[in-house]
């Protein structure tokens, strides 16, 4: 196969910032080679600031319908509660093509945002009267399709979903089109199996729901199955500790346990789990989770809206703790506000600034950065995170002459992008090695912007 190359003026390495780099990319755009202050002229280097992307590990496809929709006061106390029942209603209507269509639109938006992996933890399964369709993977085959159509890279997270509440409550009516057994769970995982290894850019996890979805029982079932189709480095992402009531509700159920430490003291956790929200934890859970390895799945504006409650950022990575971000929600699809709301909520809450730096003379946005990338590509198994041979050339490109960056280079640049420019900093996107956002257009936009459009106003009417 004929090797491509890719140049740019600016680029941030693993061994720091370099100019005039060379990609030269093989067989399913993986990096082969890296040449800085190159003096190759086969290629014309493409102006701007290019950086790894940054993986979104946490997604929800079909709540982007919803986006802005839930802001209106009820008649009681607002929670993340009364924001589920809201939720379930936009989640009964979707059928496949209008979720292959919001998931399509919300990918192209990923991709904008500088973001090229999402990882889909998919728990719409069947009809919306709770009947199986005839293919049992068939919802989350449509986020596939989606992904393959957008041109992103996806780890498919299907969720296991079983119950309603914690000790295998029986589920409530809006959770109908949820809900699994474990045999009729591993059939869509089955069907996924096959589905994923068609394409190079997916890969294939579980998604457990929450300690209030599943049993000890269940969850151990299933990765037992999933062990036994030789994936026994899959990702397995929960949520956990996410609402103080949720906390509650475990401690009175488990007998004064609370969800971290059920999860640490029932099974081996390692960095092949992720646990998503994590927000509420003692000292003691936060030192172990990240002893264990076990991957902190964050998502500060979607936690921010939903007022679940700020994580303990500071004292998880002092612990050497591993952390990654994603949109869930996608109240708003962009890593830089991302990484910048979980700053801010630590300085809220100690009244500091550069909370998270990893030291004296470190730039707070570049340690965000490293710390998302390597935490963002481990959690879902994808071979991102750094420009550099055996990684594949996911890539992001600032422009330098956005009014937030001009002036800036390297670490001030990322300073400014996660601080003040945002997604408008966002030029050029490469999946793959492949150019799918030029110059802040995605190649395919105006076509599935109008899928969206006709869904949006199917569902709406």
């Amino acid at each position: 196969m004929e090797q491509r190359k890719l140049k740019f003026a600016s680029a941030l390495l693993p061994t720091g910032w370099a100019s005039d780099v060379t990609l030269t990319l093989g067989p399913q755009g993986m990096i082969e080679k890296v040449e800085a202050q190159s003096a190759d002229k086969t290629v014309k280097a493409l102006k701007g600031i290019a950086i790894p992307a940054v993986p979104n590990v946490h997604s929800h496809a079909h709540q982007r319908l919803m986006a802005g929709l839930a802001e209106v006061a009820g008649p009681g106390a607002d929670s993340f509660w009364t924001w589920r029942e809201v939720m379930y209603g936009f989640a009964l209507k979707l059928g496949p093509d209008d979720l292959q269509a919001v998931a399509t639109q919300l990918y192209v938006e990923m991709l904008k945002s500088g973001s090229t992996v999402v990882g889909e933890f998919q728990y719409l399964h069947h009809q919306p009267d709770g009947t199986p369709y005839q293919e049992p993977a068939e919802l989350t085959l449509r986020c596939l399709k989606a992904a393959e159509e957008a041109g992103i890279a996806i780890t498919l997270l299907p969720t296991l979903y079983a119950y309603g509440g914690f000790g295998g409550q029986p589920p409530v009516t809006g959770q109908r089109r949820f809900i699994n057994d474990s045999s009729r769970y591993l059939k869509i995982l089955e069907s996924l199996d096959k589905a994923s290894k068609a394409n190079p850019q997916s890969r294939l996890g579980i998604s457990p729901h929450s300690l209030r979805a599943v049993t000890k029982g269940l969850l151990t079932e299933v990765i037992a199955g999933l062990d036994r189709m030789g994936r026994t480095s899959a990702p397995i992402h929960i949520h956990v500790a996410e609402q103080t009531k949720e906390v509650d509700d475990c401690l009175a159920w488990s007998g004064g346990k609370r969800p971290v430490e059920y999860l640490l003291d029932n099974f081996s956790l390692s960095s092949r789990w992720c646990g998503i929200h994590a927000t509420h934890m003692t000292a003691d859970e936060t030192q172990r989770m990240a002893k264990a390895g076990m991957i902190a799945g964050l998502c500060p504006t979607t936690e921010a809206n939903l007022g679940d409650g700020i994580f303990p950022a500071d004292s998880f990575l002092k612990a050497k703790g591993a952390i990654a971000i994603g949109s869930d929600s996608h109240i708003s699809v962009s890593p830089a506000e991302d990484l910048r709301q979980l700053e801010y909520s630590q300085r809220l809450r100690d009244r500091t600034r550069n909370a998270l730096a990893a030291g004296p003379g470190q730039s707070t946005g570049r340690t965000l950065l490293d710390l998302a990338l390597k935490g963002g590509a481990k959690s879902m198994t994808q071979p991102v995170g750094a420009l550099a041979p055996g990684f594949r050339a996911d890539i992001a490109v600032l422009d330098d002459e956005h009014p937030a960056l001009i002036g800036r280079s390297e670490d001030s640049a990322l300073d400014s992008w996660i601080f003040s420019g945002g997604n408008a900093c966002v030029r050029d996107v490469f999946v793959a090695g492949q150019h799918v956002v030029e110059d802040r257009r995605h190649i395919k936009e105006e076509a599935i912007f109008k899928n969206f459009r006709a869904a949006v106003k199917r569902l709406t009417d």
